[in-house]
């Protein structure tokens, strides 16, 4: 089946940079070189509203880290080298239950850094891990406790068997204005200002046994970063079910009563599971058509006029109207970034 695409809020990226500019004149690679690198243009990080690709952002990622040899990108006094994290998950290999594999992880890595423990939490029913920042200048970088959430929850759902559900996932600051991208990150409750930034689950999956060998190992390692960083759609299972009906239907462009039906709901459950979810059909359809043209901007030499009518405008000024509603700016800045060699789809 043809995956929706997904977009990266260009905070993310703003955020992922954080660490490396904190250094200034310091900093030891250079941002534009690998920005322009990874594809994505450096003016864009002017623009709040503007968006990557996924594979962009995976991109700059794994280029960042590949440059510095160092998985936690400048946010740490000691580097995390190329291989820390793949270290870590090796070191649950043969853990009886979760929670010895939770507790292998936190001590491998505090043999690794001094600025950040990570630590098992306990709250009545609930369990969770969280950051112990040991460092007063790393408490205040917020992408740091965003990468370190999203990153170790991944790789613990994974562990886990894939069925691990978080109750709710806390911040140790305020709530920041790019927040509204939260939701696709960490699915789950959210709460900020909080003593320390931490993921809660069901303190009886500490108990469940661990079956994870070496070959599903090296799978899910194979699959890093994207695995751990991007988006997971399905965590909202009837978000993402509205977005593969709406792609499927292209360029019909179903409508709420026809995507209801092909989902076998009524309009009513079907807007009421999406509010559960904090979205609507009409928005989750503006979203892809969004992700859709950013994709298509940087992948292809499109028309405009001809990608207008692949999203079901009427014509290519109303396109370029919703575009610059939705990033901000214009869709000729993301042409601009094709590579050399990109061709027509």
């Amino acid at each position: 089946m043809l995956q929706p695409p997904t977009t990266i809020p260009i905070a993310f990226v703003q955020g992922m940079l954080s660490g490396i500019r904190a250094r200034g004149s310091a900093a030891p690679i250079d941002i534009d070189a690998a920005l322009e690198d990874a594809g994505i243009a450096p003016a864009l990080l002017e623009e709040m509203g503007s968006r990557v690709t996924a594979e962009q952002y995976v991109a700059l990622f794994a280029l960042l880290m590949d440059r510095l040899d160092d998985e936690a990108l400048c946010f740490l006094t000691r580097r995390l080298r190329r291989g820390s994290f793949a270290l870590m998950t090796r070191a649950t290999l043969g853990a009886p239950t979760f929670e010895v594999a939770l507790r292998r992880v936190a001590h491998t890595f505090s043999l690794l850094q001094d600025d950040l423990t990570l630590v098992l939490l306990r709250e009545g029913p609930l369990a969770g891990f969280g950051l112990q920042l040991n460092n007063p200048v790393a408490a205040h970088q917020n992408f740091l406790h965003e990468l370190m959430l999203r990153v170790y929850w991944r790789l613990f759902a994974w562990l886990h068997g894939g069925r691990l559900t978080a109750r709710r996932f806390d911040f140790g600051f305020e709530l920041p204005h790019y927040a509204d991208g939260y939701a696709k990150v960490f699915p789950g409750q959210l709460q900020f200002g909080q003593p320390c930034s931490a993921v809660w689950f069901d303190s009886s999956a500490l108990e469940t046994p661990v079956h994870r060998d070496t070959q599903a190992m090296n799978a899910f390692l194979a699959a890093a970063p994207a695995n751990v960083i991007l988006p997971r759609l399905a965590e909202q299972a009837v978000s993402a079910r509205v977005r593969s009906v709406l792609q499927q239907n292209r360029p019909a462009w179903a409508d709420l009563a026809t995507t209801a039906k092909s989902l076998n709901m009524s309009v009513s459950t079907l807007q009421r599971h999406l509010a559960t979810e904090g979205t609507s059909f009409q928005s989750l359809k503006d979203q892809l058509r969004r992700d859709l043209a950013i994709v298509r901007l940087n992948t292809s030499t499109v028309p405009l006029a001809a990608l207008a009518d692949e999203l079901g405008f009427a014509d290519s000024a109303a396109f370029q109207r919703a575009f610059k509603a939705w990033t901000g700016g214009a869709p000729g800045s993301y042409r601009r970034r094709s590579p050399p060699g990109s061709s027509t789809e």
